[in-house]
């Protein structure tokens, strides 16, 4: 029997390194960065400096009610804010997420972000973050040069009940 050493080492050095290595953070860009930090500029926006300036809200269910036997069916969300403007950035200051009950579990940014014409910037929550409960939301202050801008703002849910997937989408709406 002839046995090639290095490679059965070159196999189980492999399977190793795969076992080791958890699952991507979909909240990373390909450089390994977080989303949202690698959109940070040194740029101060208020209403003073900026012609439009918008507060919306956005619905998240990180669970929903399936039946009897499947009473609480958790869901991933995705935050998804879309640039839809051909030729202006747009400027977000703060990303904040409440709970159910109207508290706030985590502010997403500390620094202003910009995003540039037809640009998106996409934020997970994981499917077993369970802090914002059922009627979980985000709320996003935004800020643009030109006073027609038109913000489009979701979010999109996704899980599985058995081999069953499901995926539904909720849009933002201004509260200012």
């Amino acid at each position: 029997m002839n046995l090639n050493i290095p490679n059965i080492t070159l196999i189980v050095l492999s399977s190793l390194s795969w076992i080791g290595c958890g699952p991507p953070d979909p909240n990373t860009n390909i450089n390994g960065k977080d989303e949202l930090k690698s959109h940070e500029i040194d740029v101060s926006v208020s209403d003073t400096t900026m012609a439009f300036h918008d507060v919306i809200y956005i619905p998240i269910y990180s669970d929903i009610y399936i039946d009897a036997q499947n009473q609480n069916n958790l869901l991933a969300a995705t935050l998804s804010i879309r640039n839809n403007s051909l030729t202006d950035s747009t400027f977000i200051s703060n990303i904040s997420y409440y709970n159910s009950e109207g508290i706030i579990v985590r502010k997403f940014i500390d620094n202003t972000i910009g995003i540039q014409s037809m640009e998106t910037v996409n934020y997970v929550i994981e499917r077993d973050d369970t802090s914002g409960g059922s009627g979980a939301n985000f709320l996003v202050e935004l800020y643009a040069k030109h006073k027609n801008f038109k913000p489009l703002i979701q979010a999109v849910m996704i899980g599985q009940n058995g081999n069953k997937g499901f995926s539904f989408s909720t849009n933002g709406y201004s509260i200012k």
